[in-house]
């Protein structure tokens, strides 16, 4: 499957849903990742400093993290090379205040909010996808 690249289509359906669950980054060394692997991150990204995870806020126990996170998943399959959608969401998102951290999947984009923001973002994005369908209505 290809993905959608048209950024006009891929606004107006791209159909944000808050994924169930609480979700942290941590950074371990790299020595430490095959041991990591028990704890099932859902994101993994190598650096320079260790080796970034993505898990379950339950999986967490003993690891330094980042504070509580909720992930909304943008459920439209956007291309790998389709361009302005990141831009599109996080100014949406920076106008309300609300940090973002955006990971590529192969078929969707994932946003990573904080938690007391979760339900903001999610209504922002609705909104900006909205806008689009209207548009293209016109």
């Amino acid at each position: 499957m290809s993905g959608v690249t048209d950024l006009d289509e891929l606004l107006a359906t791209m159909e944000p849903a808050l994924v169930e669950g609480r979700f942290v980054y941590a950074s371990v060394p790299g020595d430490e990742f095959a041991r990591c692997l028990s704890r099932a991150p859902i994101g993994v990204f190598r650096e320079a400093e260790g080796m970034t995870l993505i898990l379950p806020f339950e999986a967490a126990d003993g690891l330094a993290v980042s504070p509580p996170m909720r992930m909304i998943t943008l459920t439209v399959y956007s291309s790998l090379e389709a361009g302005g959608l990141t831009a599109a969401f996080a100014t949406a998102l920076t106008t309300e205040g609300v940090s973002a951290n955006a990971v590529a999947g192969y078929h969707h984009d994932h946003i990573f909010v904080p938690e007391r923001d979760a339900e903001r973002a999610l209504e922002t994005l609705r909104a900006l996808s909205r806008t689009a369908r209207e548009k293209g209505d016109k």
